[in-house]
């Protein structure tokens, strides 16, 4: 990943935004009537809806940003972790879900002065608390509403599909979770073993030596972590559940702009629970950013919540304009400034 106009050509944005597009143009005609658009009264309780909806937006890029830093011991300052987190989003964005921004933002932080191995353990520790709170969300929600977490519209063959779809990315995102648990913090030699491994291949092993130390690097990291305070992890876990409610309250906010005496308290963490568990199936989307089946999935989970089951496609799209465009813009805004700043000044390794 030598050249950042590779993660970031023209193309690799056209093709989300053309999933989206034809997502919604399919929901748009399977669905179309005079009573599509009938929800949308523009009042002041609109309006303040609506901007609550960006705010969370706000709270999930603040609360990501201060756990980069945290993660990394402040050695990012608010404007390097703004742009590292711009830059991972879009990556992300342009990415199946499946694949992620893993990749690209190991070698952000590393243009920022962390060295390789401690580049991939703040990222590998941003996903394990990640995991984490799905793992210990989704027993809880499902715990409270049971079988509510899915759409009851859905027919048995489908409903029957997902639930063994929620099942197996739950499983996996488990296993990950051990996984990571057991690399960070009780045995980091594994994941030198396992390099050791995979670059024994003839088409990898020129690289050997170079993810050796990598692995070597991530050993010393990973020392590190198993010594830090319980406020070290408590600020990192609180900041990661507060950017993923924040995510997942962009929509709460953009029924409460229409529908505010429609919903209860119940309902809205109704539709906290079922966005836990879309996002679960989401993530073996094969689309970027899981673009096109992000609009689809969103109007069948949802669509029994709202008064009318057609204002559901509108709705999605508005949510897709607040939660996922923007990343595309903003990567293409922030990309230049950080290209100048990183590559135009020499880098000092920071953390050895």
């Amino acid at each position: 990943m030598d050249n950042p106009h590779n993660i970031f050509r023209p193309g690799r944005i056209l093709l989300p935004v053309l999933f989206g597009l034809g997502a919604t143009a399919w929901l748009l005609f399977r669905n179309l009537d005079r009573d599509t658009l009938g929800f949308f009264e523009w009042t002041w309780a609109a309006a303040a809806g609506l901007l609550m909806a960006f705010a969370m937006m706000g709270v999930r890029d603040v609360a990501y940003m201060y756990r980069i830093r945290v993660l990394t011991g402040r050695k990012l300052s608010w404007r390097q972790s703004f742009q590292v987190i711009m830059l991972w989003e879009f990556s992300s964005a342009v990415s199946p879900s499946v694949v992620g921004g893993t990749g690209p933002a190991i070698w952000f932080l590393y243009k920022e002065g962390l060295n390789t191995g401690k580049s991939t353990a703040v990222v590998l520790t941003s996903i394990f608390l990640d995991e984490v709170f799905f793992v210990l969300m989704v027993p809880l929600l499902y715990f409270f509403f049971g079988s509510m977490v899915l759409p009851p519209e859905l027919s048995e063959a489908l409903s029957g599909s997902i639930k063994i779809a929620l099942l197996l990315g739950y499983a996996l995102i488990l296993i990950y979770t051990l996984i990571l648990t057991y690399t960070l913090f009780i045995n980091p030699y594994f994941f030198k073993w396992l390099l050791s491994i995979v670059f024994m291949l003839p088409l990898l092993r020129r690289w050997r030596m170079r993810m050796r130390k990598v692995a070597n690097q991530l050993i010393i990291t990973s020392n590190e972590l198993r010594g830090q305070k319980f406020g070290y992890w408590a600020k990192a876990f609180v900041a990661t559940a507060l950017s993923w409610t924040g995510r997942y309250w962009v929509t709460n906010f953009i029924f409460m702009a229409f529908f505010f005496s429609h919903l209860g308290l119940k309902e809205h963490f109704l539709i906290y629970a079922r966005q836990l568990t879309m996002w679960i199936i989401l993530l073996v989307s094969p689309t970027p950013g899981g673009s096109g089946i992000s609009e689809i999935v969103f109007g069948e989970f949802l669509a029994d919540l709202l008064p009318n089951t057609a204002w559901v496609v509108p709705l999605a799209v508005l949510w897709r304009l607040i939660s996922y465009y923007p990343y595309l813009v903003m990567g293409a805004v922030v990309l230049p400034n950080w290209i100048n700043r990183v590559f135009q000044k020499p880098v000092y390794r920071k953390i050895e």
